[in-house]
């Protein structure tokens, strides 16, 4: 098989979560493990750092492996879903893993897989993990996939597991309240290995408490290690190239305790990043910086600063609150459940234009009543699919809106929906692209 015929045996050999949802889970790691023995345990070759939460931890994930390639680390990231390209997944220095890697994996081991029937999400892991062991990586920035305790890539031994935060996401698989989905994402929490939370939220710090203190590990709450605040909108600078452009957001952050490593006072960085909600991920990945820096790593203020200029190019992100179009602003962003909803209306209410556009899609199953109760009534609403079998029906997206007094039109496409949005926006207003990640896919 070429490299198209092996994704699509990939695609459509293995059940896959993006296409078809929870039916695509095989719970617990015994196919992670039996594939990884076979494979001669790679994840034994690297040092690493484990990544859960509901929001955030592609964020927190990609400036953590930015900080660290600056700081001449060869660093893997591990992230998921792609947007465009299957090997977005897996990345050495932001390269991506080449074509030939992923050809070679699937036809060394197309027996295994036939034999394990692994989900196409065991499958991308084993092959992360391989890769990254014969490429000889300094760490590896590990993205969590869904959960945590029953996640294929918690067979890894981090050297700091980090949980950004809780919220209610995947209420059908996780738990429908944040304790039952604090305790999935707390099952990454390993005997001795140091945790770092982002937030500290009254409902569920007790329980991460507790189980650190089970496993004998230390505890740190990124909230009560720094302060971190937008400057003044006026000093953002853009700067427009062919098929390019770069907002850096100057924040001002302040060490609460005398404890840290780096930034004992007040300093300013500049980020790429520029949604509101990266100040939260922000202050998670100075904690982990400060918690690699205590394990031997050298990592200084300069890489810092120099890394979070740079996020995008350095790891390829894509899809945060991310700028694809000045006249008209068009703005897109992964944003899906309540909160991340919340955070792209606070985006959205911070930024200047005089018509609101948004070009919607979502998926199916999901509860998306308390997120239209959410959206704004005074915007013009363009309802789409994404082309994938979990995507929400346009229609009946309409429909639902309708109820909540939100008006627009019905679209076949999220690119038909986009083109009709352009043609109605003058050069001042703004449209928004989102719902859900398989919507910002198909125009990043």
């Amino acid at each position: 098989m070429d490299y198209q015929q092996t994704i699509q045996y990939l695609y459509s050999r293995l059940p896959m979560f993006s296409k078809i949802g929870k039916d695509a889970i095989k719970p617990g790691l015994n196919n992670i493990i039996r594939f990884c023995d076979i494979l001669g345990n790679p994840h034994h070759k690297f040092r690493s750092v484990h990544i859960a939460g509901t929001n955030g931890k592609g964020s927190t994930s990609h400036m953590l492996a930015a900080i660290l390639q600056v700081a001449g680390y060869k660093t893997g990231l591990y992230t998921s879903p792609h947007l465009r390209d299957f090997r977005e997944r897996i990345r050495v220095n932001g390269e991506m893993i080449n074509k030939n890697g992923v050809v070679h994996f699937v036809k060394s081991h197309k027996e295994q897989i036939e034999q394990i029937e692994p989900s196409f999400f065991e499958t991308t892991v084993a092959m992360a993990f391989d890769h990254f062991a014969k490429e000889k990586i300094d760490i590896v920035v590990v993205e969590v996939g869904l959960g945590g305790r029953l996640d294929s890539t918690n067979l890894i031994t981090p050297l700091l597991s980090v949980i950004t935060n809780i919220s209610l996401d995947h209420t059908n698989i996780l738990g429908n309240n944040l304790q039952m989905i604090a305790s999935e994402k707390a099952g990454i929490i390993k005997p001795g290995v140091p945790v770092i939370v982002g937030e500290k939220q009254k409902e569920v710090e007790n329980l991460f408490i507790t189980r650190a203190l089970e496993n004998k590990s230390s505890i740190i709450f990124a909230s009560n290690e720094w302060e971190i605040e937008h400057q003044e909108p006026s000093v953002k600078r853009e700067i427009s190239e062919p098929n390019v452009i770069l907002k850096l957001l100057p924040v001002n952050i302040t060490a609460k305790s005398s404890d840290s490593q780096i930034f004992k006072t007040s300093d300013q960085l500049f980020l790429d990043l520029t949604g509101s909600y990266q100040l939260k991920n922000l202050a998670t990945v100075l904690s982990a910086v400060n918690g690699l820096i205590s394990q031997g790593f050298v990592i200084t203020e300069q890489h810092i600063k120099t890394a979070l200029r740079q996020v995008s190019y350095l790891t390829g992100l894509m899809g945060r609150w991310q700028t694809i179009s000045l006249n008209p602003l068009i703005i897109c962003d992964t944003g899906h459940n309540e909160e991340g909803i919340k955070a792209v209306l606070s985006n959205i209410a911070g930024t200047p234009y005089k018509k609101l556009h948004m070009v919607i899609g979502m998926v199916k199953d999901k509860d998306i009543r308390k997120i239209l109760l959410l959206l704004p009534k005074e915007a013009s609403y363009y309802f789409c699919q994404p082309d994938i079998p979990r995507a929400k029906n346009a229609e009946e997206l309409y429909s639902e809106a309708n109820e909540n007094q939100l008006t627009g039109k019905v679209f076949s496409s999220v690119k038909l929906a986009l083109a009709a949005a352009k043609e109605t926006a003058q050069d001042d207003d703004l449209i928004f692209v989102g719902g859900s990640t398989f919507v910002v896919a198909e125009i990043v």
